[in-house]
């Protein structure tokens, strides 16, 4: 019998100034969900990207039959639970309502990342055009895992992408700290102006530096499985999934303006994972928690909550475990981060999502 996952909504209610969490079934019927998103075009339309190659259209609660984008026959097969590769993510432009394309992240059929672009049927808006696909970018993946997965635009309208280090375990191939791979990295690319290609804006910190492939945002990380930007400030809260100690959030002010290097694979979190490494000059993760305790293995980041329904929570960042299921609020106090577990929930958290009133959603990949 098919498996079956649910869609979840972040609620709270305030009890003695506490936040008492909740959560709220929206939909369900979906096989291993690995992003949701929602356009700026009115519709109120949920997307939820399953692994295998489907995005999935939620409209009032209901999940239509027809998929919104069927790309399996160009995405890699996935194995069992725990495979990393597929179709990863899902990223509307600004002013999707009139551009009506929309951008993804999955591996090819040869394992490899590639980031590209589907126009929406004339005929529906509830369905994509498979045929429609422009690869913009195609990035090598010398083994299974470690694909990191998202893709966002951030305030600036540039549209950043995060990669894991290329896979195994412990970085064996130096990609987190290479200056000359996209691997282990966060890039930023404009792929509006010139809708055939992309283009590194000299805004870029490295768009001029020879040592670096211009792409790069940020370097130093392992698997950026999901990140988000705060809409409230263009904040930047990447969560990192780390190797067997620890589990990171990393921050980035708006006020950056990138080439932070985040450590990895010279540190893990707080401490040296190089022997005598030397921390001078990384950005250090704001929290980290270790993986070593309460069935905590992997992070998955989340959003800044902005939304009405929880007042309690509101700017406070929410993430969670992949495998404990535990449920964090992450809040910036002065220059202090503080953290909070909201709840013990029975999920495999695979991701969240955020519509754009600010609630935050959570999927169980079962």
């Amino acid at each position: 019998m098919r498996a079956f996952y649910s869609l979840f909504l972040l609620a709270a209610s305030v009890v003695a100034q506490e936040p008492a969490i909740r959560l709220v079934k929206v939909a369900e019927g979906f096989a291993r969900p690995t992003d949701i998103q929602q356009p700026d075009d009115g519709s109120g339309r949920l997307f939820v990207v399953e692994q295998a190659g489907l995005i999935r259209v939620v409209r009032n609660g209901s999940v239509l039959a027809e998929p919104f984008l069927d790309i399996r026959d160009r995405v890699t097969r996935i194995g069992g639970i725990g495979d990393e590769r597929g179709l990863l993510g899902l990223a509307f432009p600004p002013d999707f309502a009139r551009k009506q394309y929309l951008y993804v992240n999955y591996t090819d059929r040869a394992g490899d990342t590639a980031i590209s672009r589907f126009r929406v049927s004339a005929a529906s808006r509830d369905r994509a055009e498979p045929g429609s696909e422009q690869v913009l970018l195609t990035v090598d993946q010398p083994f299974a895992n470690h694909n990191g997965g998202q893709l966002a635009f951030g305030p600036d309208g540039y549209l950043y992408i995060g990669l894991g280090d290329g896979g195994s375990a412990g970085d064996p191939r130096g990609n987190g700290q290479n200056r000359r791979t996209l691997l282990g990295k966060m890039l930023r690319i404009d792929v509006e102006p010139d809708l055939g290609r992309y283009r590194v804006q000299a805004s870029n910190t490295f768009a001029n530096d020879p040592a670096y492939l211009p792409e790069i945002w940020a370097l130093g990380l392992r698997n950026p499985w999901r990140f988000g930007f705060d809409p409230a400030t263009g904040d930047l809260w990447i969560a990192d999934v780390g190797q067997n100690r620890a589990e990171e959030i990393n921050f980035q002010p708006a006020s950056n303006r990138g080439g932070e290097n985040y450590g990895w694979a010279l540190m893990e979190g707080f401490q040296c994972f190089a022997p005598g490494c030397n921390a001078e000059g990384l950005f250090l993760p704001v929290h980290e928690y270790d993986t070593r305790r309460q069935g905590d293995v992997s992070v998955t980041g989340g959003y800044v909550y902005r939304g009405e329904l929880s007042p309690a929570l509101r700017g406070a960042y929410i993430y969670g475990d992949y495998a404990s299921g535990r449920i964090w609020a992450l809040r910036r106090e002065g220059g202090k981060f503080a953290n909070e577990l909201l709840m013990d929930s029975p999920f495999s958290i695979s991701t969240f999502g955020q519509d754009r009133t600010g609630e935050v959603y959570v999927a169980d990949y079962g």
